[in-house]
């Protein structure tokens, strides 16, 4: 239960082979810690506001707890693999399903938004842009989709008005940073040539499959690593006298 003896060259093999799964497991925890962070800095959890359905955001915490936890434990992984101690392995195993586990859940979650989404987004927009005068989440979800996209609306500025609203400020071309043209021309029309006129939906799908195709592939892919891991510490385990 200590401290292996001296391994055969089979052996030896397999204890190498750890030791890199969990190096590379190591670095890809740290990728996935850093998209996560990167994503909610982004503030990709606008797009559930837009969308009515923010799923996104709670796969994006999955994967960051789950990150920075593979990042400890391939750490120890490396250390238990590399003096060959047979407890260590055993909890190493144990911690490494638990934690296949959550970063194959974080993963499937991401790309189960991305797919429920596509084929509601229409719908789903044009329902929450009703929202846009009573929810201040709703709000800033469509201002910061309209500024950072340029864009206007579902499918074009014609909305809002179709909707009862007036055409956001946030449809309007930037001056400079913090400063817009007024491309409102009346209750129901702008001026073209300060305003956007392409609609949201096209963007916003790609930029929705974009953040999470890489947050799911991130996560799945480091979750394939530890399965890798997983086997490599049950055989050495075997191993160890």
């Amino acid at each position: 239960m200590g401290y292996g003896t001296e391994m055969d060259g089979c052996g030896r093999c397999m204890k190498y082979s750890l030791f890199f799964v969990n190096f590379v497991i190591f670095i890809g925890g740290l990728v996935v810690v850093g998209l996560a962070t990167w994503a909610l800095l982004e503030k990709v959890s606008w797009i559930g506001e837009l969308v009515g359905n923010d799923q996104l955001t709670p796969a994006i915490y999955v994967l960051l707890a789950g990150g920075i936890i593979v990042v400890i434990v391939s750490f120890f992984g490396c250390v238990g693999a590399s003096r060959e101690v047979k407890c260590m392995l055993l909890t190493y195993f144990i911690i490494v399903f638990l934690l296949f586990v959550t970063m194959l859940i974080g993963g499937v979650l991401a790309y189960v938004f991305r797919e429920k989404l596509v084929n509601t987004l229409e719908r789903e927009m044009k329902s929450s842009m009703r929202l846009y005068d009573n929810r201040k989440a709703v709000k800033e979800a469509w201002d910061t989709t309209q500024s950072t996209l340029h864009c206007c609306g579902v499918n074009g500025w014609r909305d809002w008005g179709t909707q009862g609203l007036i055409v956001p400020e946030s449809c309007c071309r930037e001056i400079q940073t913090g400063q817009r043209f007024n491309c409102n021309a009346g209750p129901d029309t702008v001026n073209p040539s300060n305003a956007y006129l392409v609609g949201c939906i096209n963007g916003t799908q790609i930029y929705m499959q974009k953040h999470a195709t890489i947050m799911g592939g991130a996560g799945i892919a480091v979750a394939c690593l530890m399965f890798l891991g997983m086997i490599f510490s049950c055989v050495l385990f075997k191993m160890i006298e």
